[in-house]
């Protein structure tokens, strides 16, 4: 996979753009008028942005690799006192997801593990509490990684709140729109794995480290590595394209329900990662993905038009996102 920018239409700009977020967070209205702009055209072709100016200490995000990274080369029998299914706090080992499933593609089990996290926070509510809320399980043999995770998840938190207020102001309603879903929000956390053939084998007919999905929730921040059996995201006019890659950035996505949400007027960001390239088979990626949701129970109802394209049914939040987890859980 290459680094290269995405191609561009004749008078559109990159189709997935990269987004200053200081001038919004500076409360410029010229700029912050300027980017909401920008984020709506990107999000109605592709569903992902490239954010920068976030202010997310980097040697932060260097960290979480190193101490995950001690996890997962620990011999199997290290690791498997950990396991989980899709949805648990622990370890996903090979062949606990399809992520393909998810859009109706069936594919062998992707090849990656993940050491994959969720909501503490316990709320008032113990039937929520009971399908949503437990403690996060922290390795003892990664001594570091609740640390640095907690730092990370907060500032995770931080990033998603501002980047609904942009989402709101893009879509000309108040402020407030999304962000007043948060006062109690769940959210997922996976830092995924990617190693080479030496460790997963030779990939099957049809195989990915992620086969192509959109996610469920409302925004995605992803820290990701590049490499040739890396990223790449679907858009209308170009079909599969490497992701444009950024050190310094995040990458964001629109997940199923924001789409929704907003009545399709947003793309759920369409993606995939390439199993590792018969040329650089030892190539090793690990990503930091956080799935940004809202409080349980809110109702998820579209926007209307001119704004929203599709009036789908109002759902619960929580049962839509509960079916879209049990979709990809390989049993």
């Amino acid at each position: 996979m290459s680094d290269t920018a995405p191609r561009t239409g004749p008078s559109t700009g990159p189709r997935v753009p990269t987004v200053d977020l200081g001038p919004w967070l500076s409360g410029d209205p010229e700029a912050r008028t300027r980017i909401a702009r920008t984020v709506d055209r990107a999000l109605q072709s592709a569903g992902f942005l490239l954010v920068t100016g976030h202010g997310v200490d980097p040697g932060l995000r260097v960290r979480v690799r190193e101490a995950a990274r001690a996890f997962f080369v620990l011999p199997t029998e290290a690791k498997e006192p950990y396991a989980v299914k899709v949805g648990g706090r622990g370890w996903l080992g090979p062949g606990a997801e399809a992520n393909g499933y998810a859009e109706g593609t069936p594919t062998p089990p992707d090849l990656k593990e993940s050491l994959s996290f969720a909501t503490h926070e316990p709320f008032d509510d113990p039937r929520i509490d009971a399908e949503w809320c437990a403690p996060n399980v922290w390795p003892a043999e990664a001594p570091g990684l609740r640390a640095v995770c907690e730092e990370y998840l907060a500032r995770m938190a931080e990033l998603e709140n501002h980047l609904l207020a942009l989402l709101g102001e893009a879509l000309g309603l108040e402020p407030d729109f999304f962000t007043r879903h948060m006062d109690h929000p769940t959210y997922g956390f996976n830092i995924n794995w990617y190693p080479g053939r030496e460790v997963v084998g030779e990939p099957e007919e049809g195989q990915f480290r992620i086969g192509p999905h959109t996610d469920f929730g409302t925004v995605t921040i992803l820290d990701r590595q590049a490499g040739k059996g890396g990223l790449q995201v679907w858009t209308d006019d170009g079909g599969w394209e490497d992701a444009p890659f950024d050190p310094a950035a995040f990458t964001v996505n629109i997940g199923d329900l924001m789409a929704r949400w907003t009545g399709d007027r947003w793309r759920s960001g369409r993606h995939r990662v390439l199993p590792p390239p018969a040329d650089e088979p030892t190539e090793e990626l690990m990503s930091l993905v956080y799935f940004g949701e809202c409080t349980p129970g809110t109702r998820v109802e579209s926007v209307p038009a001119p704004v929203g394209r599709v009036a789908y049914e109002p759902v619960d939040s929580h049962v839509y996102l509960r079916s879209k987890l049990d979709s990809i859980t390989v049993n």
